[in-house]
């Protein structure tokens, strides 16, 4: 019998090893050892070198496993237990896992395997020690453990199937994880226990489900040195934005303590996104921070009876987020590098799903697994699928969307794995949290919704895979959704999801991308909500021609600017207090709003980089503004605001001027620390040529220099003086930008937000028609850019047209226009080139 080597087997003895280490294994020794265990060699060997930590230790090899289940006689009953197995009948399932589980547990390891096992675990404990040191001055209890005789070393007992991670089907949390693990005696249990979930009931019915033969599959087992990510954060990263695919950006998810929780979805944890062009040319491009609450943390049961056990985690604790931005980055970069080598491997772009745990005693960064993503990287990148509700009803309960989709159904809440029966096809499942125990109901349900979980957790990985809806970190949708009630999920509208009341219509569209027209006039996109950024990228627009950053202030901000400049002049104590919680993570209030300003800007360039993104300024209306919290304190009232306090001459005006200063800041941050040098910077609502210069100085000593590091500025074209003096703005700005409702609403003289006169208001008027042509023959004349992202050529597919006669360089249309659009303007282009 050929026993473990410890010293590095020859290539010729590896498939008779019961034991490899992990630095003699590759990605291709699936068979060998498992997909976990043959990446953590790859990485090991080939990444570690390039400065990614990663965990030594050693794996069980498929060998062994096959050796044990044939040598003790377990392979023939096992089959036998098998020949009626029915997946779709739950209890038929939950009995045989239950069977093979036991029939397994009560079967000791033969004599040699047991004794190889043991041989490299001691092996390991006198390669790295007992973790003394700084481990033992942190934690007392651990010091008092590392003091007795036997001087063991915690690993990670980690399960790893041959079929396992596979780019077309992703087996990860089909088997067991054990944490803590000490001793020759329980490395040994917590290896017979992996081995036994083989066949736990999410396995079986996974495995049954994708057409592998439950004995074609082999088990190994990795046996990991632990990080003391008790002490720190650990989670899950991704190096593709998982709803959308979008594959310019690593999203990474951070929790305290060990990271089962985040795998499993008992925490809601921190969610960063992180954009990797830029990134990799030495910018800081970290385009969302969202802190998550974090409650409880998995840290070490020392002297306790189990492994590990959940504790909650102080308040001022789950304020804080979890990393630091150079530890973002930091993962950000290693997303990067890993997902590259992965790729160069396989031959084809290969995104990554990893998980990282930091050393709480050393500061230390680590990676403790890494596979392909299976869900997006399977996606046809030529189709293009949307979903839209028609109408909507009261919201139940909300949280974060898993995919784009809609799903709808009777709601039925099961709080556990006992009364799974109770599950219906094509029912709304609505559950605390769910775990790979769960998935045999999970693949009959219209949409998932769970109270607890990250866009990481084992809930939303399942529902993508899947492809179904599902909201997760809900926190109130088992109170909230009554049991047999109708609902609609929708995934729809953003990084919101939302279950509404009762069984809404909606609509879903397919649009094939392969072979669209070129056209002469440039086709942009109107984005407001940077959520949706990501999912519209898709759509083929050559870039952003308005990003309205008044649905930032609105949504993500909320707050008046000079109300976070000058909070000790807010009169209402609930507006104080509401303020209070918006910026409670930043002692000095007007960087919330620079903040999330920037990751909102950034986030639509990043969605589009490197294609021009024009961002319009602020233009509230002084009304508008009042609505803000804090906005009473600070804004006149004016009787028609439509043509009053707005655009530029907000910002030169010693009343806002430090307000607009904010904004330029977050500009300068999304331009030079992000590196989102596709960013345009727009001026609405400009009277004059001299009111444009004093808003470009003013952007000057904000960092803001026209011409500098490739900066242009361009201006709204919505005023008829914009039109009359065209020739004097365009020697002051790079660029218009045609803003056809304002334009519409002042030639015409009316106010296009009156019942009274509304039906008066037509872009297609031969007045607003022939302003338009006037404004477009004078930018060709002068050589400056002249597009057009008002909502009539969305509206009426004519006056597009007319646009395109009329040698428009480009149209910024709303996302559900963009197509149709391309379509007619291309056959436009066509008669006209006739």
């Amino acid at each position: 019998m050929v026993q473990a080597n410890l010293d590095r087997p020859i290539e010729t003895v590896r498939e008779n090893a019961f034991i490899l280490w992990f630095d003699e294994v590759r990605s291709e020794d699936i068979n060998l050892v498992g997909g976990k265990n043959s990446s953590l060699g790859e990485m090991i060997q080939q990444l570690k070198p390039k400065g990614i930590n990663i965990p030594n230790g050693f794996a069980t090899t498929a060998r062994a496993y096959r050796y044990y289940i044939r040598e003790t006689g377990l392979e023939p009953r096992l089959r036998g237990l098998f020949d009626d197995l029915d997946v779709n009948d739950i209890q038929n399932l939950q009995e045989r896992g239950q069977q093979a589980r036991s029939m397994i547990l009560h079967t000791l390891f033969p004599k040699d395997l047991q004794d190889s096992i043991a041989l490299a675990y001691k092996k390991m404990c006198r390669e790295y020690g007992c973790n003394t040191g700084s481990y033992a001055e942190f934690d007392p209890e651990y010091r008092a453990l590392c003091e007795t005789p036997t001087r063991d070393l915690d690993v990670a007992v980690r399960s790893s199937a041959t079929a396992e991670d596979l780019p077309e089907a992703s087996f990860a949390g089909q088997q067991e994880t054990y944490l803590n693990v000490r001793g020759i005696k329980g490395v040994l249990e917590a290896c017979h226990k992996c081995f036994a979930s083989l066949f736990t009931n999410r396995a079986i019915s996974y495995r049954d489900r994708n057409g592998f033969d439950h004995f074609d599959v082999a088990l190994s087992v990795g046996v990991q040195k632990m990080v003391r990510s008790d002490l720190a954060s650990s989670g899950v990263m991704f190096s593709i934005d998982t709803e959308t695919g979008f594959k310019n950006a690593a999203l990474i998810t951070a929790a305290y303590g060990l990271g089962e929780n985040v795998v499993q979805g008992a925490v809601n944890p921190d969610e960063y996104l992180v954009f990797k062009p830029t990134l990799k040319t030495g910018y800081r491009p970290i385009l969302e921070k969202r802190s998550g609450t974090k409650a409880i943390k998995m840290v070490y049961d020392l002297g306790g009876s189990k492994l590990t056990k959940n504790v909650e985690v102080p308040e001022p604790e789950r304020q804080k987020f979890c990393l630091t931005d150079e530890e973002i980055l930091q993962l950000g970069r290693w997303a990067m590098q890993i997902e590259a080598h992965y790729s160069r491997v396989r031959g084809v772009y290969t995104p990554m799903d990893m998980e990282w745990a930091k050393d709480g005693c050393t500061g230390e960064l680590f990676i403790v697994q890494a596979r392909p993503e299976t869900v997006q990287s399977q996606k046809a990148e030529n189709v293009l699928k949307t979903y839209a509700l028609k109408e909507r009803s009261p919201i139940l309960s909300s949280g974060r969307s898993v995919g784009t989709a809609i799903g709808q159904g009777k709601a039925q809440i099961i709080l556990s794995t006992s009364y799974l029966d109770r599950f219906q096809p094509g029912e709304v499942l609505v559950t605390n949290r769910t775990d790979p125990d769960w998935e045999p109901i999970m693949k009959q349900a219209s949409a998932i919704v769970t109270n607890q979980g990250g866009r990481t957790c084992h809930a939303a990985i399942i529902a993508r895979e899947m492809g179904i809806p599902a909201i997760v970190g809900c926190g109130d949708a088992t109170e909230a959704i009554a049991p047999g009630r109708e609902v609609t999920v929708s995934c729809a509208e953003g990084e919101e999801g939302r279950v509404y009341q009762g069984l809404l219509p909606f609509e879903v569209k397919e649009t094939l991308l392969d072979n669209l027209p070129t056209t002469r006039t440039n086709i942009l996109m109107n984005i407001g909500n940077p959520e949706q950024a990501f999912s519209l990228a898709s759509i083929p627009a050559e870039g952003v021609g308005l990003a309205r950053l008044e649905f930032i202030i609105a949504n993500n901000i909320k707050a008046h600017p000079l109300a976070l400049l000058h909070f000790d002049q807010i009169s209402d104590r609930w507006e104080q207090a509401e303020i209070e919680k918006l910026t409670k993570n930043y002692p000095h209030k007007p960087d919330f709003f620079v903040d999330k300003l920037a990751r909102g800007i950034g986030t639509i360039a990043a969605a589009f980089y490197p294609k021009p993104v024009i961002v319009r300024m602020s233009d509230f209306k002084s009304n508008e503004y009042a609505n803000l919290l804090g906005g009473q304190n600070f804004e006149p009232h004016e009787d028609n605001p439509m043509i009053g306090w707005r655009g530029a001459s907000r910002y030169t005006d010693p009343k806002y001027r430090e307000a607009f200063a904010l904004e330029c800041k977050a500009m300068k941050r999304v331009r030079e620390e992000m590196g989102l040098t596709n960013v345009i910077p727009m001026i609405p609502f400009c009277r004059t040529p001299e009111e444009g210069r004093r808003v470009l100085a003013e952007m000057s000593k904000q960092g803001l220099k026209r011409g500098v590091n490739g900066l242009q500025v361009y201006v709204m074209c919505e005023l008829p003086s914009n039109v009359i003096l065209a020739h004097e703005f365009a020697e002051v700005f790079d660029g218009f930008s045609i803003g056809s409702n304002d334009l519409t609403q002042l030639t015409l003289g009316l106010d296009r937000d009156s019942a009274l006169v509304a039906h008066l208001f037509d872009e297609r008027n031969e007045g607003v028609k022939r302003m338009v042509k006037m404004a477009i023959a004078i930018a060709k004349e002068k050589g400056v850019k002249i597009g057009i992202c008002g909502q009539a050529p969305s509206d009426y597919p004519e006056f597009a047209q007319f646009l395109v006669e009329a040698g428009i360089d480009s149209m910024s249309l709303n996302p559900d226009s963009v197509l149709k659009t391309l379509l007619m303007v291309a056959e436009v282009e066509k008669e006209i080139n006739r």
